[in-house]
């Protein structure tokens, strides 16, 4: 309940999840809104809806989860909006929980700010789009913040992914392939994870099944696939 109609920052919570962190048992913290549109993103309901549980609630879970969870997963939506991000995180690392951070890359400022403050232990980069797509997939945003995100990850040598969607409509596969080759490029030696579009799913952009199917074959000689 929320009686004095504050601001909320968490849709739900995922209590339990062993395939969200890496060879931890975690939560998933979902934080509402969001400030791209991706025409495939499965969490409509997250990215358009209002926060429901306050930082008070969702540390009352974790501490009830002592010894039993390791990690907290920061998703959504897009946590890196929340203003309050940096002070939940030492909340949350002060009850001795890793912090993994799902986030879109749009906002490297920020996570810069929680790096420094050695807040994050584990990232998952969305690597949306070529910069000539971003727009059309995204509903904006900048390929730009995604390698200023990148660079500030590899610096600091923060532990991370790098992953994204493939609709075989929206991209093709040499544009998959040529980010890869760009990944590459700048040092980038763990796996490229690429996540094949779900179907039957309902997606902010109420997109299709693909008219066209995707090279798997081919795609799997540069990125690590995902269904």
């Amino acid at each position: 309940m929320n009686p004095l109609n504050v601001m909320l920052p968490l849709y739900d919570i995922t209590r339990f999840t062993l395939l969200d962190y890496p060879d931890i048992p975690a939560a998933i913290f979902w934080f509402a809104g969001c400030n791209l549109r991706c025409t495939y993103c499965y969490n409509p309901d997250i990215v358009f809806g209002q926060g429901k549980l306050s930082e008070e609630e969702a540390l009352a879970f974790l501490s009830s989860r002592l010894g039993l969870l390791e990690g907290v997963v920061l998703s959504g939506g897009e946590c890196t909006l929340y203003p309050n991000l940096i002070s939940f995180c030492r909340s949350i690392k002060a009850l001795g929980f890793k912090i993994k951070m799902d986030t879109n890359a749009m906002r490297p400022d920020v996570i810069r700010a929680l790096i420094r403050e050695d807040l994050i232990d584990y990232a998952a980069l969305d690597y949306k789009a070529p910069a000539s797509k971003m727009t059309d997939i995204c509903g904006g945003g900048s390929e730009k913040r995604f390698w200023e995100c990148f660079d500030t990850l590899q610096y600091f040598n923060t532990a991370f992914e790098v992953r994204t969607t493939f609709h075989p409509d929206l991209l093709s596969e040499e544009e998959i392939i040529t980010m890869s080759n760009k990944l590459k490029a700048v040092g980038y030696q763990k796996p490229f994870y690429v996540q094949l579009f779900r179907e039957g799913v309902q997606t902010l952009g109420r997109i299709e099944t693909s008219i066209r199917l995707a090279d798997v074959e081919r795609l799997a000689h540069f990125v690590t696939l995902r269904k």
